[in-house]
């Protein structure tokens, strides 16, 4: 059985675990069905083959693509490049990935398609997601309900649906929620592996971050611990037991 490669972006070690945590917990995965690399703290090996794996997930992380490259630090810029590096082969042929928040702006960036921070960026919360009719038929949501809520955070959007991808999920504030590309290529906007202790995790490290004044930290916390978020990690769990 091949281990899926889990890509992480984030540079604080306690992000990075709770995250890798939530993957595995969410994902119904092993830890030795896995092969976890922080590309914060080192580069994919030289000798890296896709063949070796049954999928590609890719988590968040505090970087926004749309950035300028001067204002890039150092490290997100090597992040980003490491992970564009690997989409020209994952989307020429049709390889399972699960790009989440993160990895929207990464699969949209690779296909033409604007990421910017012009509209649709989301506040830390909850974001209520709906199934397109496209969405309605994809394994991954085939079956859930036509609405569910979502933890969301972030700075930029894919602005347009990429040419070539199905539209899946949409929200009010933020149109492009999940798209495919091709047959098995995914990606979410809202972060399909956290739960409410994951994303207090999150809000406690990022508070100063700017995705929100540092002084609401408490309030978006008990917010998230009020929330009723349970199906989007049934796409996350999916998309595993489909591929793996």
């Amino acid at each position: 059985m091949k281990p899926f490669l889990i890509l992480q972006l984030r540079p604080e070690t306690e992000a990075a675990d709770d995250e890798f945590a939530a993957i595995l917990a969410k994902g119904r995965l092993t830890a030795d069905r896995t092969h976890r690399i922080r590309l914060d703290q080192q580069d994919l090996p030289a000798d890296l083959s896709l063949d070796a794996y049954a999928g590609v997930i890719v988590g968040g992380g505090p970087g926004c693509v749309s950035d300028a490259p001067e204002d890039k630090d150092p490290t997100e810029a090597r992040i980003e490049a490491a992970c564009l590096s690997l989409m020209p082969e994952i989307t020429a042929r049709d390889m399972p990935f699960m790009g989440c928040c993160y990895g929207i702006g990464i699969l949209t960036h690779h296909l033409g398609a604007e990421v910017s921070k012009a509209r649709y960026g989301e506040p830390v919360g909850t974001t209520t997601c709906e199934l397109t009719d496209a969405g309605r038929t994809d394994p991954l949501l085939s079956g859930l309900p036509d609405r569910f809520d979502a933890f969301v955070g972030h700075k930029e959007a894919a602005q347009t649906l990429p040419e070539g991808c199905a539209h899946l999920l949409h929200s009010d504030a933020c149109p492009f929620q999940m798209i495919r590309y091709g047959q098995n290529v995914y990606a979410t906007q809202f972060h399909p592996e956290a739960d409410a202790a994951g994303f207090e995790t999150r809000i406690r490290i990022y508070r100063n971050k700017g995705y929100f004044p540092p002084e609401a930290a408490e309030d978006l916390i008990a917010m998230c611990r009020a929330a009723d978020v349970t199906v989007p990690e049934l796409i996350l769990q999916r998309f595993v037991a489909r591929f793996g």
